[in-house]
């Protein structure tokens, strides 16, 4: 293949059938692919081991690109949950008849078609395939090279779904892997509306630079947690810890701990005995490094310039000790992708000064920052996580897959 012009093609054309769909037939179609889901579990499985045994163990990537009979049935889950949502479609957001009789309303449309880039993510596809339909879009996917024959599995049960109720299958492409396509489809202005990447910060600063269309960034997660002077010492590992081990290769993990000085020597052996059992590495500045190294922390590194402002997306993270609140912000506002930050602090005028002063998509007090998710925030699935400001920030979910038209009913009116 020289071109995926006749792709985009496709998908242009298919994205008017998108947006004629009833709520009724779009529900049908997502209820019939959940369904599938399960019942092909044991193929996506087989396609997905081929891509999971050309990574290397070590890739952090690779519990991402993972699919298992667990996380199949989440999958199949998510969409039942969009299910739940209203259509975002058409809904009148003003509704008012001029002096001179024309009456003039807007509503929500689809955006068209939306074209997504991400890397070894296949639940994507389905999230990012489900979304859109819903919202009447369609969708082009180029997904990466690490999860080809996951993904060609996956949207070969969306073809077969789309089918089955009479739909075009065209709204819903994916592309094939070859890197020179992406260029392509960066410049194909007639035929996509919107690009979404959806991945590491490389990745999104080659769309950002390189994309004549217009583009969402959700982007990469460097999220801090300020264990505050009045911390609940308890509480405060239990955060930590959550936020840090429990899926350490997503974006809303934790990557540095900022600590008040003055509870550090208690806090962090504390800390520890949450995290040995993950051997988690911990890139300490020297406070912190001097009270671990003497508490017999096995996993323990010197920090260096490098350790802050780095998404580790694994069993690691940095450590640095403040004087006070006006310090972590001052490390938060320097490092910080303005994706998810907390505080821990039983002190409310630091709490709501957190909240109001950070800038970030998502601010936390008391709570893991692992609750950045569409799901979790009641919005289904989701595109991704926005870190930018205008369109969409924060979980890019179904609402935000539309845009606005003016509709205007005249009886002969002229100017």
């Amino acid at each position: 293949m020289e071109s995926i012009q006749s792709i985009l093609e496709a998908v242009s054309k298919a994205a008017v059938s998108a947006r004629k769909l009833s709520k009724n037939q779009k529900q049908i179609i997502l209820t019939d692919l959940a369904s599938a889901l399960i019942s092909n579990s044991e193929k996506i499985i087989q396609e997905n081991k081929k891509d999971l045994d050309k990574m290397e163990d070590s890739n952090p990537k690779k519990d991402r690109l993972l699919l298992n009979d667990a996380r199949i049935k989440d999958l199949s889950n998510s969409l039942h949950d969009i299910l739940k949502l209203e259509d975002p479609t058409g809904k009148v957001l003003s509704d008012n008849t001029m002096e001179n009789g024309l009456r003039i309303q807007k509503i929500t449309v689809p955006i068209g078609v939306v074209g997504v880039i991400y890397e070894a993510r296949p639940n994507v596809t389905i999230d990012v395939a489900a979304l859109c339909l819903y919202a009447g879009n369609a969708v082009v996917l180029r997904g990466g090279s690490d999860a080809e024959c996951t993904n060609l599995v996956l949207v070969e049960i969306i073809h077969e779904i789309l089918q089955k109720n009479n739909t075009d299958i065209n709204m819903i492409q994916l592309l094939p892997v070859d890197r020179k396509f992406v260029k392509e489809l960066l410049e194909a202005v007639k035929y996509v509306d919107i690009i979404i990447p959806r991945g590491s910060q490389q990745l999104i600063d080659f769309v950002r630079e390189n994309s004549k269309v217009p583009t969402i960034e959700t982007g990469a997660g460097v999220c801090h947690t300020y264990v505050e002077s009045t911390a609940n010492i308890d509480t405060a590992s239990k955060i930590v810890v959550n936020a840090k081990t429990q899926r350490p290769s997503v974006c809303n993990s934790l990557d540095t701990i900022l600590v008040d000085k003055k509870i550090a020597a208690e806090f962090l052996p504390t800390l520890i005995n949450g995290f040995t059992p993950f051997q988690v590495e911990i890139f300490a500045d020297d406070i912190a490094y001097t009270i671990l190294k003497e508490a017999n922390y096995p996993y323990l590194q010197r920090v260096t310039p490098e350790s802050f402002g780095m998404e580790y997306l694994s069993q690691k993270c940095s450590i640095k000790t403040v004087e006070n609140i006006d310090e972590a912000l001052e490390h938060i506002r320097q490092y910080s992708s303005k994706h998810s930050e907390a505080i821990v602090s039983n002190n409310p005028a630091f709490c709501e000064r957190f909240l109001n002063e950070v800038d970030a998509a998502a601010v936390y007090t008391n709570a893991s920052t692992r609750f950045t998710d569409g799901g979790c925030f009641g919005l289904g699935a989701e595109i991704g996580i926005s870190t930018q400001k205008l369109h969409a920030r924060g979980p890019f979910a179904l609402e935000k897959l539309t845009t606005e038209k003016w509709i205007v009913r005249g009886n002969g009116q002229t100017r």
